[in-house]
């Protein structure tokens, strides 16, 4: 029989790294809602900036209100986005170890497809040369 306190070792380190990944997703989604409101906010900007000659915009930065120029509030917006997204990737990858890691534990097979990667641009235009412009 299996020793019970190596047992529950095992079960605590389980649940201990699925909580983890539970945090993780939360994480991705809010800052994802970060990333969307960025967007938002910059595209507001940038149609305002089309109908109106305002050099200047209101933007709210957590509980606070600042009156900042346009072009200072949109170059802020964009830094938030890019921010956002490195936050993202970065958790996106540390959550696929994450759950190979816990398939481990729990003695299942690796998820397939888990580990894929996109193409990189040289790939891409590889298979375009030898599937036309159709791929």
């Amino acid at each position: 029989m299996e020793n019970p306190v190596n047992g529950i070792q095992e079960l605590t380190q389980i649940e201990r790294l699925a909580a983890e990944i539970i945090q993780d997703k939360s994480e991705i989604v809010a800052l994802d809602k970060r990333r969307q409101s960025s967007r938002e906010g910059y595209r507001a900007l940038v149609n305002a900036g089309k109908q109106t000659t305002n050099k200047s915009s209101w933007m709210a930065v957590g509980p606070v209100l600042l009156k900042v120029r346009s072009d200072k509030a949109k170059s802020l917006l964009e830094k938030d986005q890019k921010s956002a997204d490195a936050e993202v990737n970065k958790l996106r990858s540390e959550l696929k170890v994450k759950v190979n890691k816990l398939q481990d534990l729990e003695y299942k097979d690796p998820i397939p497809g888990l580990s894929l990667k996109p193409l990189s641009s040289s790939e891409f235009s590889a298979v375009r040369q030898v599937y036309g412009e159709h791929a």
